[in-house]
């Protein structure tokens, strides 16, 4: 765990932002106070329609047959589902028992979820046989106590180290909730970054109770029915999905499947509203074509973030109505700034916000954004990642750059990491870069961010290639990343040829000039590189 300052300690809490409440208790007040809230999940292969009090019972039970087996405050229970009921009763279910819980974004494949698995080390792990991408790998789930499957599963049952999910409920829900240490790790979100695994991010009871509050208080009133399409294996997923409604006693509704066809059908049918996200989540809807007035009328507040935010998106969206703001953070950090209802068009379409409430936000002597503030995590799971991104004075080092204006928003210009945001979603270069270096053909390779209107940010991969070697194609590449078990998001776009004679542009001491790199997929890679096989 990182060092937290007893002064910051002590205001955190004399200010109310840090509370006696657990994670458990304030769901459990939540749910009491608005039992007839409607649940509903818009899925093909497993719709639902229902009722909070309902969903709540199952996640009680569900509590009751865990302690049974002897899950108890402080176990780890991890769960891999797509945006489904059954991802509401595990979380609910763990946090009234006072466990840790450990999302997985559902598209992640064998090895991100190994490298999950054996860190977090869960005593239950709940996952479904296949959706999609994602595929039930009974070995590298071996070491785990207690594995359940939601929906039909492989013949090998019990046999086969798993069950199926409804065995584990029992048949009377559980009361009340488990006492558990409200500065302690309530849940680990893994999210990929510079480093080669996915990052083991610790949060406890007090920054996501905070953290759910603060996002509250920014809603605008009246929001109605909005749909979560952000996947709930993702952090800020799950908090608006079953955290933020549930305080607020607003409806939750589900769809795991984005098609923004079928998104439109349903802001028809359903009266549904989407509140923003990454941008893709708004401009994939704009763009399709069965996209009306009508449906651009129920875009009221857009708050994007989790992305780059191009500001020719946020014109565009405010040229059509809708009121717009930007806001940024991370895993480690979700909340650093935004943009209030009270600030100016300029700020909040053009910087990404002032600090949030009890933030703190400076700049290093290279532009570098540092932050602290009561939502800020515990560290990661690794002691020497988190010595080297928090300091003694509790700052986190974000690795990105920006600049302050006068009146104290903050814009992002650049980042000092090597990370793709594609879709919202972190992709470490370096472990693309290591992958590509698994091909025979690839003398070196460097990744960046390119450029997405649809994604914000998609992968593009430089190669120097091998005297006597052929470049390889992007379907090359693709049957690589395939079979190395990266997951798909991670695979390159954009595939371009360092020429023969050439070289990367590099600095004194040799180290490839990245900067200079994403400058020139930008522009269409004129120059030391060659042309695109996008």
């Amino acid at each position: 765990m990182r060092r937290i300052p007893e002064e910051l300690v002590r205001r955190y809490e004399q200010e109310g932002y840090w509370t006696p409440e657990t994670l458990g208790e304030l769901l459990a007040r939540g749910l009491d106070s608005a039992p007839d809230a409607g649940f509903h999940v818009h899925s093909a292969v497993r719709p639902y329609a229902g009722t909070f009090a309902e969903v709540e019972r199952d996640a009680r039970r569900l509590a009751a047959g865990l302690r049974e087996r002897g899950v108890a405050a402080g176990d780890v229970v991890a769960l891999q589902l797509p945006n489904w009921r059954e991802a509401a009763v595990t979380f609910w279910a763990s946090a009234f028992l006072g466990a840790v819980v450990v999302p997985v974004v559902h598209f992640y494949g064998r090895k991100e979820l190994a490298h999950i698995l054996t860190t977090a080390k869960p005593r239950v792990f709940v996952t479904t046989a296949q959706f999609g991408r994602l595929q039930f790998h009974p070995d590298v789930c071996a070491g785990v106590p207690i594995v359940a499957l939601v929906g039909d599963g492989p013949d090998s049952g019990a046999d086969g180290g798993w069950e199926p999910f409804e065995d584990l409920l029992a048949a009377e829900p559980m009361a009340g909730t488990v006492a558990a240490d409200p500065a302690g790790p309530a849940l680990i979100a893994f999210t990929s970054g510079t480093t080669r695994d996915p990052k083991g991010v610790i949060h406890s009871h007090q920054t996501l109770s905070f953290e759910t509050r603060q996002l509250l208080e920014n809603y605008p009133p009246d929001r109605g029915r909005q749909l979560t399409a952000t996947p709930v294996g993702h952090f800020i997923g799950m908090l608006g999905a079953f955290l933020i409604p549930v305080l607020e006693g607003s409806p939750i509704d589900l769809c795991d499947v984005w098609d923004p066809g079928r998104v439109l059908q349903l802001m028809e049918t359903e009266g549904l509203s989407i509140g923003g996200g990454p941008p893709y989540f708004v401009t994939s809807l704009l763009d399709h074509p069965q996209c009306r007035p009508e449906h651009v009328r129920r875009f009221k507040t857009v708050g994007l973030g989790g992305s780059t935010v191009p500001a020719a998106v946020t014109r565009r969206l405010s040229d059509l109505g809708m009121f717009v703001f930007r806001s940024y953070g991370s895993t480690e950090h979700p909340s650093i700034t935004g943009s209030r209802p009270s600030a100016p068009e300029d700020k909040r379409l053009f910087t990404d916000g002032d600090a949030r409430p009890g933030v703190e936000i400076k700049l290093g002597p290279d532009g570098e954004i540092f932050s602290r503030g009561p939502d800020l995590c515990l560290g990661y799971v690794d002691d020497d990642l988190t010595a080297q991104a928090f300091d003694e004075d509790g700052w986190y080092h974000t690795g990105d750059i920006g600049v302050l204006d006068e009146d104290g928003y903050l814009t992002i210009t650049d980042r000092k990491a090597d990370v793709i945001i594609r879709g919202g979603e972190n992709i470490s270069a370096l472990e693309v870069e290591e992958i590509l270096l698994g091909m025979p053909a690839v003398a070196e390779a460097v990744v960046v961010a390119a450029p997405d209107e649809r994604l914000g940010e998609h992968t593009a991969a430089v190669l120097r290639i091998r005297d006597g070697h052929v470049m390889p194609s992007l379907d090359d590449v693709r049957a690589h990343f395939r079979t190395a078990g990266a997951a798909t998001q991670k695979w390159p776009e954009e595939l371009h040829r360092v020429p023969e004679g050439q070289d990367f542009p590099r600095t004194a001491s040799g180290k490839v000039q990245k900067y200079v790199i994403r400058q020139q997929v930008a522009a269409g890679m004129h120059g030391v590189v060659a042309a695109s096989q996008k």
